[in-house]
């Protein structure tokens, strides 16, 4: 008997079907969330034969079955693991088990590529053009490389799983891969996605008036609650509020947070550690569990969402020479000047802040941080200047 146990996202289903390719009929598939995986392992060693095969795939087990799969394994039984997850680098310690964070040229890696290399190189599976078309696109959508690349046939077959169950989902890429040439969606898939990017970009507009915000630990934090085109939603509001250092999604059905972050010195993985999770450095995800409740969800519940800052401004534009105008509900109106040397002051009803900022950057993430500004329109903006002109100049 042959039993995958893999992850229930584009990159542990894309596992389940490269399994099936490999192994025919042969093979049992489990598709596993984070919380489940660790039951459902433990269950199946209880009841498992001495010519059992099992494979664990872009999922972490832990301490005690990790010890089991190890009996196992020196009992003669095939155990493989393979994983991407920073959080798992620990089970290289075990010889059956292979964790890698990237290739050796700096690209990051995936489960499906990972497991893919590794049954092409014991030769359960013959690479042709649409299977390395498949597994690059998966891996480039898991490591968020496809928006770097604008490569959105990545996030289009994401989409598509989430379109439908993972069965049919399974059955149209193995049709598709079995032909053997490139890979591409046909006319009713097209359709369908199509019709789920409107709607998803009318769940975007919903969401981004209902982020709030909240400094978590040593963090200042996105907090969303939310069910649906969670990495997308993601990394939207991470880009429309850059001075937030990671955003939260909270999911109250499943009890999970999602965890999304832009920035390369801020680590999302540890922060889901703290919270029963893992994953990766700019995406991950953990349990919604007591302590996750009062700081995400009981301790931010009285906030008020954020505003967002004017979209379409010809004049008031952040770094403009002539000064940026924000407005916020506890401070009021706050004009950012351009000083010297690229620096910049702040000032209120009039008063400059006994602050000063070594770049416009600095200076507005202090005002959003410290008083939820946003920028104002253009309207607002120029009346500012005509009734400050004056003084302004005089500055």
């Amino acid at each position: 008997m042959i039993h995958l146990f893999t992850h229930n996202d584009l990159d542990g289903v894309g596992c389940g079907i490269l399994a099936k390719i490999a192994f025919k009929e042969k093979v049992t598939v489990s598709y596993n969330s984070v919380g489940s995986l660790n039951y459902q392992v433990a269950d199946y060693l209880e009841h498992s034969m001495a010519n059992d095969e099992v494979y664990i795939t872009d999922l972490s087990v832990h301490e005690e079955n990790a010890k089991k799969l190890d009996k196992l394994f020196d009992q003669g039984s095939k155990v493989q693991f393979i994983d991407h997850h920073k959080s798992a680098l620990h089970l290289n310690d075990f010889a059956w088990a292979k964790v890698q964070v990237e290739y050796d040229d700096g690209r990051l890696t995936s489960a499906t590529s990972l497991y893919y290399e590794y049954l092409e190189e014991i030769g359960l599976i013959e690479a042709n053009k649409a299977l390395n078309e498949f597994v690059e696109l998966i891996r480039q959508y898991d490591t968020w490389e496809w928006d770097k690349n604008q490569n959105f046939r990545a996030k289009r077959l994401n989409d598509l799983l989430y379109m439908m169950s993972i069965e049919e989902f399974e059955t149209r890429m193995l049709t598709k891969l079995s032909s053997g040439t490139n890979f591409s969606f046909d006319d009713l898939e097209d359709q369908l996605l199509n019709i789920e990017e409107k709607k998803m970009e009318k769940y975007l507009r919903r969401k981004k008036r209902e982020i709030l915000q909240k400094q978590v630990g040593e963090y200042w934090v996105g907090i969303v609650f939310a069910e649906s085109f969670l990495s997308e939603l993601g990394n939207e509001l991470g880009k429309e509020n850059p001075h937030l250092d990671y955003i939260a999604m909270i999911n109250m059905g499943s009890r999970r947070i999602s965890l999304r972050t832009i920035h390369d010195d801020v680590d999302v993985s540890e922060v889901a550690s703290k919270f029963e999770g893992g994953g990766h450095a700019k995406a991950s995800g953990c349990n919604l569990t007591e302590k996750a409740y009062k700081l995400f969800v009981a301790e931010s519940f009285p906030l008020e969402p954020l505003k967002s800052d004017a979209p379409k401004n010809v004049f008031n534009i952040k770094e403009s020479p002539n000064g940026v105008l924000y407005d916020s509900k506890s401070k009021g109106i706050l004009f950012l000047t351009p000083k010297e040397n690229g620096a910049w002051e702040i000032e209120n009803k009039e008063k400059p802040l006994n602050k000063s900022f070594l770049n416009f950057k600095d200076a507005e993430k202090y005002i959003k941080r410290n008083y939820a500004a946003w920028l104002v329109k253009d309207e607002e903006y120029v009346s500012f200047l005509i009734e400050n002109i004056r003084r302004l100049r005089s500055n």
